[in-house]
């Protein structure tokens, strides 16, 4: 994947995607000048009447969606444009499922589709689909495989990578963990294509300081990362030093599993910024997460979307392989930056995270 910064038009982009063979078929008639880039669709809609929205989300493992990027979603709809409908579905980690979910959208209207795509590959059907019938397609966080969506709205799950990674090395040395010293990885899915840059960003840190990885797992789900996690502590007990997880789900299921054993805690990484996460970091058991705005990244897409359905040409501030890309940029949490993000940016109050059972942490760690 190559990605490209720098603030750069849409519609200079999608004219170079177009020369290359890979635009839309446009509904201008054939003795008319050259064919519109991906971004534009036939009919014309406008926010005074509304129009429908799809937005495909991939998972429920993953708690972020359902709390998180739907309503931060339809929020961002309802405000931007009070007429226009959300049609939305979850494909609960079915690739197979989200593709039918497409296709009703399609049947019933949907101008624009949002798609966290459960299979990356997979979901270049849908594209393929969408774009057959001129309604544009933004890929939202994780990348779809297709050189015909008109824009990504995501992270640098690179960059996520290398804080877990530099978080974790830099606790292990601080411990005085020696090189050599065993780490467990617990990646994401090789369906998902942030995984497979979280883990390139993450070893980028961990090899280099001489850590040995012991054993790896790519899932995200939560139950089998745990019963991977208490199979490797049987195997290897107090030789693994550290838990690596591609994000909070995984990392919480790791200290369930070394709970479970009797085994003391060391460091485990997450993404996410979950608030079971986030409470367990305060509480001195997950040692850190990172946080993307979900907010920021909802607001963006519906932003984009309804330029899209509208055949206007949104401008993007970085490019993936070639298609125009906003990029967010990912913070690390520790229990003691816990103040000055998740809860300074409102993701979750002082009285959602502070409850009985965690409130001598927050006053340790002065967030009130």
């Amino acid at each position: 994947m190559k990605i490209t910064t720098g603030g750069r038009p849409a519609a200079l982009l999608g004219a170079v995607l177009l020369f290359a063979g890979l635009g839309l078929v446009a509904c201008a008639p054939e003795s008319g000048p050259a064919e519109p880039g991906p971004s534009e669709t036939t009919q014309a809609v406008s926010l005074e009447t509304g129009f429908k929205i799809g937005l495909l989300l991939p998972d429920e493992s993953s708690t972020r969606y359902e709390t998180q990027d739907r309503p931060g979603f339809e929020a961002a709809v309802k405000a931007a444009c009070p007429k226009c409908e959300v049609l939305y579905a979850n494909a609960n980690q079915d690739a197979a499922k989200q593709q039918q979910q497409a296709n009703s959208m399609l049947t019933q209207g949907v101008k624009v589709l949002v798609v966290d795509p459960w299979d990356g590959v997979a979901a270049a059907a849908i594209v393929d689909q969408a774009v057959a019938q001129k309604v544009p397609v933004i890929a939202y966080d994780r990348l779809i495989k297709s050189p015909q969506l008109s824009y990504i709205i995501s992270n640098n799950y690179e960059k996520v990578g290398e804080l877990q990674g530099q978080a974790l090395v830099e606790k292990l040395k601080a411990d005085n963990v020696p090189a050599g010293s065993g780490i467990v990885m617990l990646n994401g899915a090789t369906t998902d294509n942030n995984a497979v840059n979280i883990r390139k960003g993450a070893l980028s840190q961990i090899e280099p300081a001489g850590y040995k990885v012991l054993a790896h797992i790519e899932t995200w789900d939560g139950p089998t990362a745990e019963k991977f996690a208490s199979s490797q502590i049987a195997k290897f007990g107090t030789k693994i030093a550290a838990f690596y997880s591609a994000n909070d789900g995984n990392a919480l299921a790791a200290i369930a599993a070394m709970n479970a054993a009797g085994m003391k805690l060391v460091p485990t990484t997450g993404l996410d910024a979950t608030l079971a996460s986030v409470q367990s970091i305060l509480a001195g058991q997950q040692y850190m997460t990172v946080y993307n705005s979900f907010k920021g990244e909802a607001e963006q897409a519906v932003k984009v979307a309804l330029d899209l359905a509208q055949g206007k040409t949104p401008t993007s501030t970085d490019t993936v392989d070639g298609i125009p890309a906003f990029l967010q940029q990912p913070q690390a949490v520790t229990a003691d930056t816990v103040a000055t993000t998740v809860v300074k940016d409102g993701v979750y109050k002082t009285s959602d995270i502070c409850t009985t059972q965690y409130a001598a942490a927050c006053t340790a760690h002065n967030i009130k």
